[in-house]
């Protein structure tokens, strides 16, 4: 396999030119800062915790150990990172408590989850232990601790009553759920709100409240996104790792949904936009907010409309960039339901965090496939994933997007 029209580009970049265009993202706020980050040990949550190191937080990890899919934690050597890598289950409602009260973290990214919506009809109710009473123990354990914190809770785009629309869903539609993991995202957005509006608004004079200037203590938001890929994610039954399978095997790629449109996304997509709202949580001025009011709420972070392609279309760019290699249609009438279409709405973000998507749905493949590629070659997962975030955080700052250095307006200061 070859490594497609990246192999020359400007991903060879070291660790120190990772260090020196980072040092203005997301107007410094994680520097020095202790975070807590659940799920680290998946393939989203690795990703995280390696920008974040890079940012400099002091981070804490807690999650159950790796699924034996889950490989890029190892891989990128993610646990050397940490300032603690807590080994522990959602359910453990003390455990999570006693973590939170001990590390007091000034930011906590709750991303631990049962993410899969084929499994989650052989495993309805583990699905909707961790994902709802998962989210709920977490954000208990914020209102028992009452340390002033910045809290991103981390959905999915399936939180939504999905009614098959050709629109984008917007933040204040319906929640819903057809399969039991949709379902739990949507439950899990309701006692986030209900958490945030029952114990973290400034008009309730608790220990966890601030009413000086209208401003809450802790300050809880959530994002939802979905539909992420990019390398290191081996997860069954998601189409990227199926087709890197089925290539490093020498068999044709199993396409059971063809049809199927997507927001599709690079993992660091996302991620910078729960950074930059956990940013703007703590520091709302850097967006020219008196309070955060703004940003206490639930946020879109998706691609432009031209990255929703069908899964054929998927798998036929992933191809393009890798030397060789097929697919076969395993349409199956049978098979457990899952959306036809889904589109985000992210005027939102857009609009208050000035966030908008970095690389477009063939730049996004063609990193993929790359990382992929060169992972397959031999090459180290963590300086794989370190150029990558510099080539995104490069390129951002090329659209001047705020999170990605000092920009005002379109103007650097």
């Amino acid at each position: 396999m070859g490594t497609g029209p990246l192999a020359s580009n400007a991903m060879n970049m070291n660790y120190l030119d990772l260090n020196s265009q980072l040092q203005h993202a997301f107007a410094g706020a994680y520097a020095g800062k202790r975070v807590l980050l659940t799920g680290h040990t998946g393939f989203k949550g690795s990703w995280m915790a390696q920008w974040l190191a890079s940012l400099g937080a002091e981070v804490t990890g807690f999650a159950r150990d790796p699924l034996p899919h889950e490989t890029l934690f190892e891989q990128a050597g993610v646990a050397s990172l940490l300032k603690e890598d807590i080994r522990g289950d959602l359910a453990d409602r003390d455990l999570l408590a006693s973590v939170v009260a001990r590390v007091q973290p000034d930011f906590i990214f709750h991303l631990a989850a049962q993410p899969l919506v084929r499994l989650s009809y052989d495993i309805p109710v583990e699905t909707f232990a961790t994902n709802v009473m998962g989210t709920i123990h977490v954000l208990d354990a914020v209102r028992r601790a009452g340390h002033p914190c910045q809290v991103v809770c981390i959905t999915t785009d399936k939180c939504y009553e999905n009614r098959e629309w050709l629109h984008s869903y917007r933040e204040e539609d319906a929640m819903g759920g057809h399969d039991p993991y949709s379902a739990s995202k949507g439950m899990a957005e309701l006692a986030i709100a209900s958490y945030r509006n029952s114990f973290f608004e400034p008009t309730h004079a608790t220990s966890t409240s601030d009413l000086n200037g209208g401003e809450a203590a802790i300050r809880v938001a959530s994002a939802r996104a979905g539909n992420v890929i990019g390398g290191g994610d081996w997860a069954i039954d998601r189409i990227v790792p199926d087709c890197f399978r089925a290539i490093r095997a020498g068999a044709a790629i199993p396409v059971r949904n063809k049809i199927a449109t997507r927001p599709w996304q690079h993992v660091l997509e996302p991620i910078s936009g729960y950074l930059w709202l956990g940013a703007a949580l703590a520091h709302p001025e850097h967006l020219g907010y008196p309070t955060s009011a703004s940003f206490r709420s639930a946020f879109n972070f998706g691609p432009t409309l031209a990255s929703n392609r069908t899964v054929a279309k998927l798998v036929e760019e992933l191809l393009r960039n890798v030397d060789g290699g097929s697919w076969t249609d395993q349409s199956n009438p049978h098979a457990p339901h899952e959306a036809s279409k889904l589109n985000l709405a992210v005027d939102k973000a857009f609009h208050l965090l000035a966030w908008e998507p970095v690389w477009n749905f063939e730049s996004t493949l063609a990193h993929t496939a790359s990382w992929y590629v060169r992972d397959g070659n031999g090459e180290d997962a963590a300086a794989l994933c370190n150029e990558q975030i510099t080539a995104y955080t490069a390129a951002a700052r090329t659209k001047r997007l705020p999170w990605a250095g000092e920009f005002k307006s379109g103007v650097e200061v």
